[in-house]
């Protein structure tokens, strides 16, 4: 089996990664994350005039590419940069959602006219997609939404919100979720915004008798979340992979200047082995997520378990090249001005994003 790069997906990561050496340096993102929106609206545009959210969209939605190796390709090089702008909310969760129903606000998003965010997580939901307590209810021919939703990416900035709500059955039932468009200044629409720990946004919102507008099949929209949210997990599976790349190459350059006793530390076997430690762990979490961009289109089963896997193995890899990395570099990088503390934030709060790894262990098991 090949799993190289075919030539266009080898076009397209040297294209962004040479786009990003040149245009996004650490003190920008810094500059962007920190700024009102969260993100510079002019480099976004500049991504979609570049193609790179296309590239997240198949043919028949507007785009050129849209599998799994091109959600790779992409999501390595944005993990690399800590790349602030809306791909995970609008390209990914929103835009995998708007692709699968046809709607006409796909080619405002590849575009980079419109940012739309999924409003589906709630305080009492943790990890699981089928856990929806806000509800829907149709007055004549308008529907109304009640409810709360939490740590939505991407809201503050978004220019349409999708929200999940249940318009039948109980809390936990797989059936009876449906999907509608709200918009963010809608009466009944308040939003808590802030920062995560890492510099992405998000917000809380919550929702009284707000106007919205269903999109897609009534009571049956889980299928689209839990294939949105699957290609989400191979999306910041690719970004840690990228940040954990980064963190290493910091940490060997870190290891071949810092001398202790008169001697650069590079020398020092035990930091060696520790360093080949964290190779291995690259290598690992390469492999798994390849095997899951593999498995994005396949039947529903199989899919999630590889997501599964992969999770969980991107995770507690993660996690190890980021410890490694604030201990060989020191007290320095646990501080603000040091990037790879950057790094090491958001390489560990990937691990909660879409579930953690203790929770990607029970699925994967559980799915057999």
């Amino acid at each position: 089996m090949d799993f190289d790069l075919n030539e266009d997906r080898r076009m397209l990561r040297d294209t962004l990664e040479k786009f990003l050496r040149e245009r996004y340096p650490i003190e920008k993102r810094l500059e962007y994350s920190k700024s009102e929106q969260g993100y510079s609206t002019k480099m976004w545009q500049e991504f979609a005039d570049l193609g790179i959210i296309g590239a997240l969209f198949d043919e028949e939605a507007g785009g050129f590419g849209g599998q799994g190796d091109d959600l790779m390709v992409v999501f390595e090089q944005l993990g690399r940069a800590l790349v602030v702008e809306p791909f995970l909310s609008t390209g990914i969760l929103s835009g995998t959602i708007l692709s699968a129903i046809g709607s006409d606000l796909t080619a405002d998003v590849i575009s980079g006219q419109t940012q739309v965010s999924l409003a589906h997580s709630e305080p009492a939901s943790r990890y699981d997609l089928a856990h929806v307590t806000t509800s829907a209810e149709q007055q004549g021919e308008a529907w109304i939404i009640n409810g709360q939703k939490s740590v939505v990416l991407g809201a503050a900035s978004a220019d349409k919100l999708l929200v999940s709500a249940r318009t039948s059955g109980t809390t936990e039932d797989e059936d009876g979720i449906t999907l509608f468009l709200v918009e963010p200044i809608a009466s009944g629409v308040e939003m808590r915004a802030y920062s995560t720990i890492d510099g992405y946004g998000a917000a809380d919102i919550m929702l009284t008798n707000t106007p919205a507008k269903p999109l897609g099949e009534i009571n049956q929209a889980l299928p689209l979340i839990e294939l949105a949210h699957a290609r989400a997990i191979v999306a910041v599976c690719s970004q840690c992979l990228g940040a954990c790349e980064v963190a290493k190459d910091m940490t060997v350059e870190y290891m071949h200047t810092r001398k202790q006793f008169g001697v650069i530390i590079g020398k020092f076997q035990v930091l060696q082995h520790r360093m080949a430690d964290v190779l291995i762990e690259l290598e690992q979490m390469r492999s798994s997520i390849i095997n899951a961009a593999g498995f994005l289109d396949d039947h529903r089963d199989l899919r999630e378990k590889h997501c599964s896997a992969a999770k969980n193995l991107t995770g507690r890899a993660g996690r190890q090249i980021a410890e490694e990395a604030i201990q060989i570099h020191g007290g320095i990088a646990m501080t603000w001005e040091a990037s790879v503390s950057h790094y090491a934030k958001h390489i560990i709060m990937i691990d909660h994003l879409f579930g953690d790894t203790d929770h990607h262990l029970e699925r994967y098991i559980e799915l057999g």
